[in-house]
């Protein structure tokens, strides 16, 4: 939790120094549009449009990883559920004999322990 903080102070601080020692005054010509502008800021804007190219082009796998995850997520607590249920036949199964009354209460999923056979 320090870590990021201090790494925070260290890159502001170096910032800070960067657009002090760089303030020359510069103009940027992209076909028809001029910009005009110290070095330092020209620099850190150009800097900041990297970062936003960059987050556009990893957005939307990120989404896709996520909705990806929630459904994995999902899947996972039905398998889950669906492995419990199965341990608890497997139980059944060893301590009941199979007589027609017990395999049929197993076929309407009401068994849910040996004891629950007589009622």
């Amino acid at each position: 939790m320090i870590l990021p903080l201090i790494l925070g102070i260290i890159l502001g601080t170096v910032s800070v120094i960067f657009a002090l020692q760089n303030i020359t005054l510069i103009t940027v010509t992209f076909f028809t549009w001029q910009l005009e502008g110290s070095l330092a800021l020209i620099l850190l804007l150009a800097v900041a449009m990297g970062i936003l190219i960059s987050l556009l082009i990893v957005l939307p796998e990120s989404i896709r990883n996520y909705f990806r995850y929630k459904s994995l997520k999902k899947e996972n607590v039905k398998l889950a559920e669906e492995l419990r249920k199965q341990k608890e036949l497997t139980i059944f199964a060893k301590k009941t004999p199979a007589t027609p009354e017990a395999i049929a209460r197993l076929d309407q999923g009401r068994i849910t322990g040996p004891d629950t056979l007589s009622g």
